[in-house]
């Protein structure tokens, strides 16, 4: 059975490439453009991993992962920052917001497969 992927991203080509990346792999993409549209998402159905932008109109990473995390449903889900801040600063605070892990962007197709193998059951 495929994994299903939430990838939350402002932007559109990033949306295409990671989800181009992600269903050649064989998991189910689904796609938001802000952490507000991904909401709509979080109606209970089966989501396996997260993959949320930082800078986003309307709500932002951050503020997505909190309310995940406030969801008994999705509180327990992996979430993966893919984002171009590298600050510890940022970091820290998507931590303790409650981000798994961190990519930065540009990334690797192959490297970004590898950290969804850690962090996907």
């Amino acid at each position: 059975m495929s994994k299903n992927v939430l990838i939350v991203d402002d932007s559109e080509s990033i949306r295409e490439v990671v989800s181009f990346t992600l269903e050649n792999a064989g998991f189910s993409v689904m796609k938001a453009c802000d952490g507000s549209d991904a909401i709509k998402y979080l109606d209970g159905q089966e989501i396996n991993l997260v993959i949320t932008d930082l800078h986003m109109p309307i709500m932002d990473g951050i503020s997505l992962i909190r309310k995940i995390r406030s969801m008994s449903t999705y509180q327990y889900i992996p979430i993966l920052f893919l984002t171009t801040e590298s600050q510890t600063a940022k970091k820290i605070e998507a931590k303790e917001a409650g981000a798994t892990g961190w990519i930065v962007k540009p990334f690797v197709p192959a490297k970004l497969l590898e950290v969804l193998k850690k962090v996907v059951r």
